[in-house]
């Protein structure tokens, strides 16, 4: 019970927290900057896929993007999706390349923001030493999506070359069906822990990030089946209030809930290390009292 109840207060700590440090607005930023910087990441996979020689993987890894979103709301999205990565296009080395790196930075950028307010921190660096830090991300992150993409594609290949020679085998086939979410998760998971590592200011121990991970994951879990579940019954109310414009709108509210969730888990990490900070300073002082005793 005693437990609960401290889960309870962090809860309500962060949730101050979050309000106090204009929560609401920046997942606003986050929202419309991360569905600004999709298609140009999108792009940006398409042209390295292309140093590859195959665009289909770029296609796979962008389906693994949308593979955690509510189908209503990404159905539209990935349709539009193929119609951009099929265009035909330049080398990487294009000025379109070039600005989607840019663009696609500026997600990583918003991101840096509503971290370091939800730890309580303040970043010291230059704008351009940040914004080529981003970048690098950005260039990581395609890089993993596509490595990610590889596995997907070639994992079926190689389950079904395994059946050829062992056919007792096929009652598993269930596993690798699975795989695909297990891959989605494991790529989630590596990217919000590398966001509350390394994208804000300073640095923090793995173990003080799993817990905002944790909370994170689960609220967008919940978010998902919630959001799918509100549209699959008012989609109708988007479209007569947004028109053609109902897609877009439909994707930056669902981008707004899970940035807001985002910086709740921040905001569940920061309370919990500056309750730790507490603690130790009181520890400190404790000791040095004892010390003047003696």
């Amino acid at each position: 019970m005693s437990s609960l109840k401290k889960l309870l207060e962090i809860a309500s700590v962060a949730a101050q927290r979050f309000i106090a440090h204009d929560g609401w607005a920046i997942a606003s930023h986050i929202a419309l900057s991360i569905l600004i910087a999709l298609f140009p990441f999108l792009i940006l996979l398409a042209a390295l896929a292309g140093l590859f020689g195959t665009k289909s993987l770029a296609d796979e890894a962008g389906v693994l993007i949308f593979d955690t979103w509510p189908r209503e709301i990404a159905k539209p999205v990935v349709n539009e999706m193929h119609r951009v990565l099929t265009e035909q296009r330049g080398g990487v080395l294009t000025v379109g390349a070039v600005l989607a790196l840019y663009f696609s930075s500026a997600g990583v950028e918003s991101l840096r923001v509503g971290l370091n307010r939800a730890y309580g921190l303040r970043e010291q660096r230059p704008w351009w030493l940040t914004r080529l830090e981003s970048i690098a991300y950005v260039i990581c992150g395609a890089f993993a999506m596509l490595a990610f993409a590889l596995l997907v594609v070639l994992g079926p290949l190689i389950w079904r070359n395994i059946l050829n020679v062992a056919p007792g085998l096929e009652p598993l086939s269930l596993t690798v069906a699975i795989g695909r979410i297990g891959i989605t998760a494991i790529l989630l998971v590596g990217v919000l822990t590398i966001a509350h590592k390394f994208v804000a200011t300073g640095r923090r121990s793995l173990m003080a990030v799993i817990p905002g991970v944790a909370v994170t994951l689960v609220l967008w879990f919940l978010a998902g089946l919630g959001f799918g579940y509100y549209l699959d019954r008012f989609s109708n109310a988007y479209v007569s209030t947004y028109g053609s414009l109902a897609t877009a709108m439909v994707a930056l509210v669902f981008l707004y809930w899970l940035a807001a969730m985002f910086l709740f888990g921040g905001e569940i990490n920061g309370t919990v290390i500056a309750a730790r900070r507490v603690r130790l300073q009181a520890r400190m002082r404790e000791k040095q009292a004892r010390a003047q005793r003696l």
